[in-house]
């Protein structure tokens, strides 16, 4: 409001908002906490203001590897109190990852404590844009993927008439197989079934662009397009 003036403060620290530099000089401000992290022989991967902590433990002593671990959540929360910042417990999660004879070994921990809260073990975690679940059998991140790819198909069939077959081939590219090709290398080794599921979306997608029907052959549309069927992207993607 133009008739009121909020009180100065003095700031002592800060990133400029929207600056370039801005995401670099955070993620040097806060790179001091991997310190923390590391002196308690946790593994840990950050990016930006995400703070991934890695530890294996075995199903018969988890004792000792959850007290590690909430030793070390309980520093990380001091250090960022101590440098002006907050750790969000709110958006915090705990997964499990195992084979089902170990997952089912510790199926009576429901939660795990970490800067003294009590986090529930999830059933999967989206971590950039990918979905791990437990077994890192990786269909939720598939079934999800195929979900948005088709509902964006429909989208361009709806318009088709309309647009020409460079036009139709750029949206197909942007909005399905950019989704299809992201971390696809993380799908080595997965299930044939599970990648069945995306060759059926990417196959849809080459029939819409061509305007041919539904049970036209794919493997010729997607030689007219130039697309690499989607278990041989996942072997470019490793090979490059």
């Amino acid at each position: 409001m133009e008739q009121h003036r909020s009180s100065e403060a003095t700031l002592e620290v800060g990133v400029p908002q929207g600056s370039v530099l801005g995401l670099l000089l955070f993620a040097v401000y806060c790179n001091l906490v991997a310190d923390v992290i590391a002196s308690h022989g946790i593994r840990y991967h950050q990016y930006a203001d995400d703070t991934q902590l890695h530890l294996a433990m075995h199903a018969d002593n988890t004792a000792d590897g959850l007290s590690v671990l909430a030793a070390c959540t309980t520093d990380v929360k001091q250090w960022y109190m101590r440098n002006g910042l907050q750790l969000n417990l709110d958006k915090s999660e705990v997964l499990h990852m195992g084979t089902a004879n170990r997952l089912q070994a510790v199926s009576s921990l429901t939660s795990v404590s970490a800067a003294g809260v009590d986090l529930p073990i999830a059933d999967s975690m989206k971590v950039l844009g990918v979905t791990l679940d437990r077994r890192l059998t990786f269909d939720d991140h598939v079934s999800a993927v195929a979900r948005s790819c088709s509902y964006h198909a429909r989208a361009i069939r709806h318009v088709r008439q309309l647009l020409t077959v460079d036009l139709a081939l750029t949206l197909a590219c942007s909005l399905i197989l950019s989704r299809i090709d992201y971390c696809n290398a993380a799908l080595h080794s997965v299930p044939s079934g599970t990648i069945q599921k995306l060759r059926r979306v990417q196959n849809n997608a080459a029939r819409v662009v061509l305007q041919v029907p539904w049970r036209s052959h794919a493997n010729s549309l997607l030689q007219e397009l130039h697309w690499l069927p989607v278990k041989q992207c996942i072997t470019y993607k490793l090979a490059s």
